[in-house]
């Protein structure tokens, strides 16, 4: 008899000890789920990529350490440039002080090479009164990239601006005439002169002109640092300030500017940072 209650001493003490538990369990209450702060997609997190995202109105948004822009709704928007990565730090703090630190992986991509030959050697190595109006260009186009306006048209979805054969992409290394130049940073479309070119998205044009490597040339704010371009074009239908919709006619393709042969060159920016419009276009049918 002794026996047997030393040997259901230890199951009463564990059992006692279950019930205590248990009772601690019961007793304990689980606070509410916090919600994320970011909402952020796997898409476009990739050298060359645009990537959407929403905050709670009224946050805070900084892309290693850079500031974000961000819409009434909470919606911003962030781009990778040809070689961006490994990672990038994005950061949002709420209004109300709370913060949320996302660490994002960057894809990295392969690029072509791509040999161009018979380009009239005064666009592959200009003389010094070319250099002097490309330099003054470039300063016009440098604050076009500055625009960071509050449009809400950079998430509402593009459009092909003409349907044709793709005849170079985006990150490809260019040799002109043999001579190494820097990376090729848009979508070309292989299309006749005349073709018409529709806006890829809505927006203002911020620049309509004749620009000496890319020859007549548009480039529209869609909102937010995000701003695309039309060049080589044979006639351009708009002017400086007007307001464009999405899939509006407002240019006809040519070859004006340094190329080989009629087509669109369809650029895109977030600011500073040239993208790949590609990804953000429809499949082809």
């Amino acid at each position: 008899m002794r026996r047997r209650l030393i040997l259901a001493a230890p199951a009463l003490l564990l059992a006692g000890c279950e019930g205590a538990e248990a009772q601690r369990s019961e007793g304990r209450t689980t606070g509410p789920t916090v919600p994320r702060l970011l909402t952020l997609g796997d898409e476009g997190l990739t050298q060359g990529g645009m990537a959407l995202g929403k905050v709670p109105p009224g946050s805070r948004v900084t892309l290693d350490s850079r500031a974000v822009s961000v819409a009434p709704d909470g919606q911003f928007v962030i781009g990778f440039g040809r070689d961006a990565g490994p990672s990038a730090r994005l950061v949002a703090i709420a209004p109300d002080g709370r913060q949320e630190i996302r660490e994002l992986a960057i894809q990295k991509r392969d690029w072509d090479i791509q040999r161009l030959t018979g380009l009239p050697q005064a666009m592959v190595s200009p003389n010094p009164q070319q250099l002097a109006r490309i330099k003054a260009e470039r300063e016009r186009i440098a604050a076009v990239r500055k625009i960071d306006s509050a449009l809400p048209h950079f998430a509402e979805g593009f459009v092909w601006p003409a349907r044709g054969r793709i005849s170079g992409v985006y990150g490809s290394q260019r040799i002109l005439n043999g001579e190494a130049r820097a990376p090729h940073l848009g979508l070309d479309i292989a299309v006749p002169t005349g073709t018409p070119c529709h806006a890829m998205g809505a927006g203002r044009v911020v620049l309509a002109e004749d620009l000496y490597f890319t020859g007549n040339t548009i480039l529209l704010d869609h909102g937010h640092g995000v701003v695309s371009l039309y060049a080589h074009l044979s006639v351009l239908e708009v002017a400086n300030g007007a307001t464009i919709a999405r899939g509006q006619r407002i240019a006809q393709t040519g070859a004006t500017g340094r190329v080989t042969g009629p087509h669109l060159h369809l650029g895109m920016n977030w600011l500073t940072t040239a993208l790949d419009p590609h990804p953000l276009l429809p499949p082809q049918g």
